[in-house]
């Protein structure tokens, strides 16, 4: 009986001395919490977020999880600000994750960092593109993927570096039109596009803001048409690009592009619903998406293959990939800190140093003081035949850019 005594002592000793000390530890496992829409407006990008951290987190616990703990993580459902406030506290308060991966929408994120950095959590960010949520000071508070400035940039670059040249014609010469849904995503993107365009020489004839939950954007696609719009610059969700979609097309309206930043333009849903021969041509600004040159883009191949066998259908838009790509990021610095003290997480993130070219999503890996990944680029995609492919920057494109939206 002593020596059992002594067995069990010692075993408790170890368990304590452990990094990963605490419930979760003691039944070998690793407590993180994913917080994103899983119901409401935003729930299919939500979802299909999701998928790719969930993806990440069986690849993990198959090659033997963090420090040989298998990662358990708890979901929380943030439908709106106010309802992301509270599953941040549940599941810092109550569920006592390590820290919470999520979260595609950028309100969403901005809400429920303010809970875990008061209360010492690590909040990996995923997925929302607003450039505040890593401008605050805030200690724990990490993002992989680009910001609303970089999608602004590449946007009103990519009209000059790629749609004019392929136009035939001189990017100053073209008349550019801004519109976006009204809430934080839409009035970020189009401000940062404001002064991008005037930096570049871009002449701005209209911008136009509306509300995502508008069932007629009639007089939106009226004032482009009368101006003369030749290149449309859009920042929306999914209903909203649909319904611009469709309204353009009542209106015999054709402009020589239309570009949307991520949101509905990257998903095949949307695609669907508008039509592949109406959003033919259609831009899109974007996530890295599955039809990447792979020699860019290390895993891909990979990736899609996992996400298929498991969801029995091709990714619905690249979101799922950042998550995936974010979350093994995030993976791989937690198990070199060998804990999950939140002090020693922070220095291991701000350690990782993988060049750009050497993950799945063609990005690389640096992070500011700010938690901000300063080498991931949105790349720019467009639909061709009912698929998304990426058309620029060339060393990771797989086709031309096209001329003409909609079906000729």
């Amino acid at each position: 009986m002593k020596s059992f005594a002594r067995a069990a002592l010692a075993a408790a000793l170890l368990v304590a001395a452990s990094p990963f000390a605490g419930p979760a530890a003691a039944q070998g496992t690793v407590k993180f919490g994913a917080l994103y829409p899983f119901s409401g407006g935003l729930a299919l990008l939500g979802d299909e977020s999701f998928r790719g951290f969930e993806l990440a987190v069986e690849e993990r616990n198959a090659a033997g999880g963090i420090d040989g703990k298998k990662i358990e993580f708890i979901k929380g459902d943030a439908v709106d600000p106010n309802q992301a406030v509270g599953e941040a506290r549940r599941l810092t308060s109550v569920d006592k994750v390590s820290a919470i991966f999520g979260t595609y929408s950028s309100s969403l994120s901005l809400a429920a960092t303010q809970v875990t950095e008061l209360a010492g959590v690590p909040y990996f960010e995923l997925g929302a593109v607003s450039d505040p949520i890593t401008e605050r000071g805030f200690k724990y508070v990490f993002r992989t993927n680009a910001t609303a400035r970089d999608f602004a940039n590449r946007m009103v670059d990519s009209v000059i570096e790629a749609v004019a040249p392929a136009l035939g014609v001189k990017a100053a010469d073209l008349k550019v039109g801004i519109i976006h849904e009204d809430s934080l995503y839409g009035q970020t993107v189009s401000g940062y596009q404001k002064t991008r365009a005037k930096e570049k020489g871009l002449n701005v004839v209209e911008v136009l803001p509306y509300s995502a939950k508008s069932v007629d954007l009639t007089p939106v696609i009226l004032r482009l048409k009368s101006a003369g719009v030749d290149v449309v610059l859009q920042t929306s969700y999914q209903n909203d690009t649909v319904l611009f979609f469709r309204q353009m097309k009542d209106q015999a309206y054709k402009p020589k592009a239309v570009m949307g930043a991520g949101g509905g333009y990257s998903t095949r849903d949307t695609m669907t619903a508008v039509g592949a021969e109406n959003m033919e041509g259609a831009l899109d600004v974007d996530f890295t998406q599955f039809n990447t040159n792979p020699k860019a883009t290390p895993g891909l191949a990979e990736f899609v293959t996992k996400y298929k066998a498991k969801y029995g259908i091709d990714p619905r838009s690249g979101h799922s990939l950042a998550n995936y790509m974010g979350a093994k990021v995030f993976f791989d610095a937690i198990a070199s800190a060998k804990s999950t003290d939140a002090d020693k997480v922070r220095a291991a993130v701000l350690k990782v140093d993988i060049p750009v070219g050497e993950t799945a999503t063609g990005w690389g890996a640096k992070f500011s003081e700010q938690g901000q990944n300063t080498r991931a680029q949105p790349f720019l995609m467009q639909w061709q035949g009912g698929n998304l492919v990426t058309v620029f920057p060339e060393s990771a494109a797989v086709a031309k850019l096209k001329t003409g939206v909609g079906a000729n």
